[in-house]
């Protein structure tokens, strides 16, 4: 796997596809591979889909006890887009990706050219109260040993034994003391959005995802029917459709954002990138969809 140096880390990321850059950012506790899986082989057609995983998960190295923010996760994703040299690109993030996707948006919307979010509130709760209870070591030692195999699995090899241990406590923590996005803050996002949440998701009720729809000045709303968290891995075909419209949908908005941002694009020899997307980068017009 790839990896780019980016706000002081060794970013491990996947690159596939060619034309208009896209980023996927995975949830908290897991990776870009596993959490979109399913939407790699319909994204690969249309974009240069990069999967970075986020600091102190899989593939990207950092040690929790240092402690871990979701400010520094919007910081990591400036840096990665930078070190990439993609001045504008398309954005879709699930749970805590989701969020670090709205933080980034806020800050950075001139460099979207469309946002996509799944299974995330802008609310305390229940979010926090959840996170806290299911990321609780000893709770998944006595009840979902199998999800301690899974979590040692994805993490040990770059993180080192037990790290998923320390992971999943800062993780929570973080999710208590984050600041929250304003309805002001929202309104920043000026560019063509969809909202995504499971009709079953016990982080993000409906009424929550239709409240941050309704803060966006150009989002839609899709709600998974019988679906919890994950809709794009628990219901990947309805999931890649609805998103695949959404793109059609948005193209020539989408286009007419594609701005010169002065980012240069980094040298091939910084980047560790797979042989075949050395070389000249794709082409970025015409704005190619699903």
């Amino acid at each position: 796997m790839p990896t780019v140096r980016a706000n002081g880390i060794d970013v491990g990321y996947e690159v596939h596809g060619a034309g208009p850059p896209s980023i996927l950012l995975h949830g908290a506790t897991s990776s870009g591979r596993e959490d979109f899986a399913a939407q790699i082989p319909l994204f690969s057609k249309a974009f240069l889909t990069h999967i970075p995983d986020a600091r102190g998960h899989a593939t990207t190295r950092w040690d929790t006890s240092d402690g871990f923010e979701d400010a520094w996760l919007v910081d990591d994703l400036v840096a990665f887009a930078d070190a990439l040299g993609l001045a504008t690109f398309h954005l879709l993030g699930f749970s805590m990706g989701a969020m670090t996707a709205l933080q980034f948006a806020v800050r950075h919307p001139d460099r979207l050219r469309t946002l996509v979010v799944v299974g995330i509130t802008t609310q305390r709760e229940p979010r926090t109260s959840i996170t806290r209870r299911l990321m609780d070591p000893d709770r998944i030692d006595r009840e979902d040993p199998r999800w301690g195999a899974e979590l040692a699995a994805r993490h040990d090899p770059v993180q080192g034994p037990g790290a998923w241990r320390r992971l999943l406590p800062a993780i929570a923590a973080d999710v208590a003391r984050q600041p929250l996005l304003t309805p002001r803050e929202l309104r920043r996002i000026e560019l063509p959005a969809l909202v995504v949440c499971g009709d079953r998701d016990q982080f993000c009720p409906v009424d929550h995802a239709w409240g941050l729809q309704r803060q966006l000045s150009d989002a839609r709303l899709f709600v998974a029917p019988d679906c919890g968290h994950e809709v794009m891995v628990r219901r990947p075909g309805l999931f890649n459709e609805v998103v695949g419209a959404f793109y059609r949908s948005t193209e020539s908005t989408a286009r007419g954002r594609l701005k010169p941002h002065g980012v240069a694009p980094v040298s091939r020899s910084s980047a560790r990138t797979p042989p075949s997307d050395r070389g000249a980068p794709p082409p970025i017009e015409p704005e190619v969809s699903p």
